[in-house]
């Protein structure tokens, strides 16, 4: 078995794509991102109106809640760790498992998992049509509010929640002073080491799935991407996280077991990557890793 996650891991190094610096501007729809921000904060989504969007997923923190594992109404306990909203528009799927397919399916989500928010729609629509957002659907929406368009609002403004101009992505486009020789160096450890096989692209992640403990095993009680499909093969396998923001993002991984970003840096490289590396050779990833964090510009 080992063999063939080295033959995988070459296969993936050899054809992973360049790191990609996210564009200045993304297009969408302005009148219902901005539906879609009012509803991102709006508790009225939650069954006894105390959760929102923006309880897991703050804007001005990284787009998590920096908790191990999130909860929900009435303190309910969830056993996953908030992924960032940030730069999500990106993903080739949603959640950690990848059980939504885009943000529209993730958006929909939370509001009737019962550890959430713990609504349903029918009643939500019924609740909502008693408010102004009656008026504010009407405006936008020919059939006003329905499932599809609370849930299409909510995407459209989270796809306008990317970070650009991180130093990384200045040093991409040509600023060679954008980032420190330190940070230049942390680069090329992180490439050489083999981080880059799983974050490439765009999102620097976010892009496909990997076992969770591929070349030594570890511990999880979620079981990834097989709560989806029932297959054994897909045992522990994860949606690999954005590195983008990765600083303001802690705790790490899918349970939040890691609250440092350079244990976290020391965990990947001994299971995932099954190499020694040093502690000098984690400080100048990690500082590598902080470069990437951007600007985020929320609509108004």
């Amino acid at each position: 078995m080992r063999y063939i996650f080295i033959l995988i891991f070459v296969v993936i190094f050899l054809n992973a794509s360049n790191i990609t610096p996210i564009p200045d501007k993304i297009k969408f729809d302005y009148k219902k991102a901005l539906l879609g921000k009012k509803l991102f904060f709006e508790n009225k989504l939650s069954i006894n109106n105390t959760i929102s969007c923006a309880t897991c997923h703050d804007l001005k923190n990284g787009g998590d809640d920096g908790l191990k594992t999130s909860f929900g109404v009435e303190g309910r306990l969830g056993d996953v760790n908030a992924p960032t909203v940030l730069n999500s528009v990106f993903n080739f799927s949603q959640f950690w498992d990848g059980r939504a397919k885009d943000l529209k399916e993730q958006a929909s989500g939370p509001i009737e998992n019962p550890i959430e928010m713990a609504h349903n729609f029918d009643d939500l629509v019924k609740n909502l049509n008693d408010t102004e957002y009656k008026k504010d659907f009407e405006i936008i929406y020919d059939d006003g509010i329905t499932k599809e368009n609370i849930v299409d609002a909510i995407a459209e403004f989270e796809k306008t929640l990317i970070t650009p101009n991180s130093r990384f992505d200045k040093f991409l486009k040509g600023d060679e002073n954008a980032i420190t020789q330190y940070e230049k160096e942390g680069y090329e450890i992180f490439k050489n080491k083999g981080c880059i096989a799983c974050h490439h692209g765009i999102n620097i992640g976010g892009n496909h799935y990997n076992k969770f403990g591929a070349f030594s095993h570890i511990q999880s009680i979620n079981l990834g991407r097989y709560n989806v499909t029932k297959d054994e093969e897909d045992k522990y396998y994860f949606k690999v996280p954005t590195l983008r923001n990765i600083e303001l993002t802690a705790p790490y991984f899918h349970d939040g077991r890691e609250e440092d970003l350079k244990d976290a840096v020391k965990t990947m490289a001994f299971v995932q990557l099954g190499r020694p590396i040093t502690n000098e050779e984690i400080n100048k990833i990690v500082a590598f890793l902080k470069t990437l964090t951007g600007d985020l510009e929320i609509i108004k």
